[in-house]
């Protein structure tokens, strides 16, 4: 009885293990086979570490890869250590050095001793990771299945400036500004394509979190004011072309719009680094369900009125995923939020409505990671 899916995926490696391994003592082969079986019994997205008193360090991954899980080593006059992360950033600040990222379905083993064990134990695995975690989620300095998340992000700028740009002829923009800090790679590229100057409009308060995540619609809105802050001068009199990751319920980018209203800009354009969110993703983002998303069932001219912009931009879903699959050997990305197609498979329209009725009201609950737990019967 939880509401946490970490504590059921807990239970059910646990149960797999003493139904392997029995009383007797573990060995890297019975762990190895428990997730073997988590694999088989649980769908959905998760990146795992788990402490076994005795046997060490587990990490493993979904057999599809969804979420970003990579290992390091530091090696010292002490010996050789080992860090297990979600992204490469986390182990340069540590001083390891990035060894490789864990495969998808992959199960790696740290010992007591200072080994490393690794062996594969899905079936069929893919590598199809979250495109989310490119635009929004990571770190611009992180490397993710072999990704620089800073130049995905300015091939994102890139293609959505091209885009843009065919669609403005005629049009006066004065300045690119980013929403910080996510779109800043993305507007200094697209701000380029454009040759419009690219200027820093908005000082963000690094004490308040990520609002589109927040519970409650009053505090997310509450929090917009609170994170940012307009410089003036760079809006007044002036046509200005914001850029974000993304729009999600719309909350932030209406506050946002207005603000630079109200310090004097002319006319306001807003650009999304990311195609319309009209399906929830359920592989662990909060994401609303699909009542609550701003695209559901609306143009973009629709958008920009609820949003109070002059027009509203969006990147398309092909340029997206060709902007993070440039150059990396993945077997494709997971954009289900953007295009519907839930990679695991089980994710139907009747589902994500049962979903969306049994939840609980977000401002009681967290996330809605998805993990489909299948029972077996041992008897």
């Amino acid at each position: 009885n939880t509401n946490s899916d970490s504590e059921v995926l807990l239970n059910v490696l646990a149960h797999e293990l003493e139904h392997i391994n029995g009383k007797k003592e573990l060995t890297s082969a019975s762990i190895f086979q428990a997730v073997s079986q988590v694999h088989k019994r649980c769908q959905g997205a998760y990146a795992v570490l788990v402490l076994i008193a005795g046997a060490g360090l587990l990490a493993f991954r979904d057999p599809y890869g969804i979420r970003p899980l990579i290992v390091g080593r530091q090696v010292s006059s002490a010996g050789v250590a080992y860090m297990v992360a979600s992204e490469s950033v986390a182990l340069d600040i540590a001083g390891f050095e990035l060894m490789r990222d864990v495969a998808p379905g992959e199960a790696v083993l740290i010992t007591p001793k200072g080994e490393l064990l690794a062996q594969q134990c899905a079936q069929s695995p893919k590598k199809y990771p979250c495109i989310f975690e490119f635009v929004y989620l990571a770190r611009p300095d992180s490397v993710m299945d072999g990704i620089s998340v800073y130049e995905a992000r300015l091939r994102m700028g890139r293609s959505l400036g091209e885009k843009i740009k065919t669609l403005i002829q005629g049009v006066t923009i004065d300045v690119v500004i980013p929403i910080p800090d996510t779109s800043r790679p993305i507007a200094l590229q697209l701000a380029s394509i454009l040759g419009v100057p690219y200027r820093e409009g908005f000082i963000k308060n690094r004490y308040i979190g990520r609002t589109f995540i927040m519970p409650g619609q009053a505090m997310r809105k509450k929090s917009v004011k609170q994170k940012l802050n307009a410089i003036g001068l760079e809006f007044k009199d002036k046509n200005v072309l914001l850029v974000d990751d993304s729009i999600v319920r719309g909350t932030t980018s209406r506050e946002i719009v207005q603000m630079a209203r109200d310090q004097g800009a002319k006319s306001v354009y807003f650009a999304s680094a990311a195609p319309p969110v009209r399906y929830p993703n359920v592989y662990g983002i909060d994401m609303p369900s699909r009542r609550e998303l701003l695209a559901t069932g609306r143009t973009d001219e629709e958008i920009a009125r609820e949003i109070g912009a002059t027009a509203v931009f969006y990147q398309d879903v092909e340029d997206l995923i060709q902007a993070v699959q440039e150059g990396a050997q993945l077997d494709g990305v997971d954009a289900s939020c953007f295009n519907g197609q839930y990679i695991t498979g089980h994710i139907t329209p009747e589902w994500l409505e049962a979903l969306e009725m049994n939840s609980e009201p977000r401002s009681q609950s967290g996330s809605q990671m998805d993990l489909n737990f299948q029972r077996e019967e041992n008897g």
